[in-house]
């Protein structure tokens, strides 16, 4: 445990200096990351934010889980208020899902293990993101944009099924129960999302700005562009190609945009594809963040995501020939 603690202290020495010496660099990575908050990631997710938390607390989890009950216990092994935060994290984007799924379980409408097991394959990337970023941004092409969101979607699923299964053998749907609307006033439940809201985005902006800057000074000492170069000769891909997969592994944004130029092949459209599952360690970051104070295990989250980005790179490599 103490050689633990000198490992991580000594780490956090290393990083702070890094910074001091590439000081610069960490600056217009910080500049740039705060851009691409106040430009894009919190006009693109507080208000899904906001609007998630407030169904949450009028009752659209019971109200899809009156519906959904038996579908999700034999596809899931979860219980029908599960489906929204399912619905709800392929809608919103990252890490929306990771939200809805420590939101139900701080209202104690889920249990522990169905919570941890939401969040291997509920958080998810948004079809904003993907058809208007990845498709269109990217690829030049809404129609790559659909396809690769359905891929997202499938892959989400399948892996969602897949970590269920020894669950889902010992459960047994729920019957239909009535739905009653939750007695809750509008602006109490309003006041009470934006405040949660606001919280999420905090960690969500910090950690976008903080990946933003340790990015920059990754490149400026060259620990990207001599890693990408060696890859590329030894893969035969586009330096551009290799780039973008190393810059993807840490932040989803910035490894997308790495690909800009890049032509709609098999492999590009399954490294999109990947990247998107995978969502980046700024993502899991996000998502521990939100999940901080819950007592909720990341192990699942990181997991499940290994799982998404390896169904989905598969997938668009076999959907290829759709296009």
């Amino acid at each position: 445990m103490k050689a633990k603690r000198i490992s991580t202290l000594f780490s956090a020495v290393f990083l702070f200096l890094i910074l001091l010496f590439c000081a610069q660099s960490a600056r217009e990575g910080t500049a740039a990351g705060i851009n691409t908050c106040v430009q894009i990631i919190i006009p693109s997710l507080f208000p899904f934010f906001t609007a998630v938390s407030l169904l949450m607390r009028l009752g659209l989890p019971e109200a899809l889980g009156t519906l959904t009950a038996p579908l999700t216990a034999r596809l899931f092994g979860v219980s029908g208020e599960c489906s929204a935060v399912f619905l709800l994290g392929l809608s919103g984007g990252y890490p929306l899902g990771a939200a809805a799924a420590a939101d139900l379980f701080q209202s104690r409408k889920i249990s522990r293990d169905e919570a941890e097991r939401l969040l291997a394959f509920c958080d998810n990337s948004g079809p904003a993101f993907i058809v208007g970023a990845a498709g269109v941004g990217i690829f030049g092409s809404a129609a790559i944009g659909f396809l690769l969101y359905l891929i997202h979607s499938i892959a989400a699923a399948f892996t969602g099924f897949l970590l269920s299964f020894p669950r889902r053998k010992n459960t047994t749907p729920a019957g239909r129960k009535k739905f009653h609307l939750r007695a809750v006033s509008l602006p109490e439940a309003l006041s009470e999302s934006v405040r949660i809201s606001v919280r999420s985005m905090a960690a969500v902006c910090g950690f976008v700005i903080f990946f933003s800057a340790f990015l920059a000074v990754l490149d400026e000492l060259g620990l990207f562009s001599a890693p990408a170069g060696a890859l590329a000769v030894r893969t035969g891909r586009e330096l551009s190609f290799t780039r973008a997969f190393l810059t993807g592994f840490w932040e989803l944004g910035s490894g997308m945009g790495s690909m800009a130029g890049l032509a709609p092949s098999r492999e590009n459209l399954a490294l999109a594809a990947g990247l998107l599952g995978w969502g980046g360690i700024s993502v899991h970051f996000q998502a521990l963040g939100i999940l901080s104070g819950t007592g909720l295990s990341m192990k699942r989250h990181l997991f499940g995501k290994v799982l998404h980005a390896v169904f989905s790179a598969a997938l668009a490599w076999v959907f290829f020939g759709l296009l």
